[in-house]
């Protein structure tokens, strides 16, 4: 995508609606489903990270997947790339619910694993086309890792 591309008003709008409605649906689900009492109440592996960080790492990756998926849309609105990002997008936002509210471990580990192999497939994809866009997701593969381990030891442990 050339910096003219970048600039068009078409452009603007489209990366202007990503960034709305990935960082408007991410928040809303967050504030809709933050830790309680249940989640307190857990016990937890020694790597478990305080409940503070969540927001502000949440906050920096949705902007991220959200200029990774307006760059897709931009460049191949009808692709794998695309599929694989609305993929993680979907889980993404399928996972606080189903852990936070539903209380389903088994559940939440149930979502958050095809969601790290969409975000791992979207690098792969990305990459040749737009290593931008691909790079983009690398601290959400790390993170959505860092969760799963999380995931599995919290099964485990409860």
């Amino acid at each position: 995508m050339t910096i003219e591309q970048m600039k068009s008003p078409k452009s603007l709008i489209t990366l202007a609606a990503f960034v709305l409605v990935v960082i408007g649906v991410g928040a809303a689900i967050g504030t809709q489903t933050a830790p309680g009492t249940w989640y307190a109440n857990l016990d937890k592996p020694p790597f478990n990270p305080p409940n503070w960080i969540f927001g502000p790492v949440w906050f920096a990756l949705y902007a991220l997947i959200a200029i990774a998926g307006w760059r897709t849309a931009m460049l191949a609105p009808i692709s794998t790339a695309m599929v694989l990002w609305v993929s993680q997008m979907l889980l993404n936002w399928a996972w606080s619910p189903m852990f936070f509210q539903a209380q389903m471990l088994w559940g939440a580990l149930a979502i958050i694993i095809p969601m790290l192999g969409a975000i791992i497939g979207f690098i792969v994809v990305s990459w040749p086309r737009d290593r931008i866009a691909s790079l983009c997701f690398v601290p959400s593969a790390a993170w959505v890792g860092f969760a799963t381990v999380l995931n599995i030891s919290l099964v485990a442990l409860n």
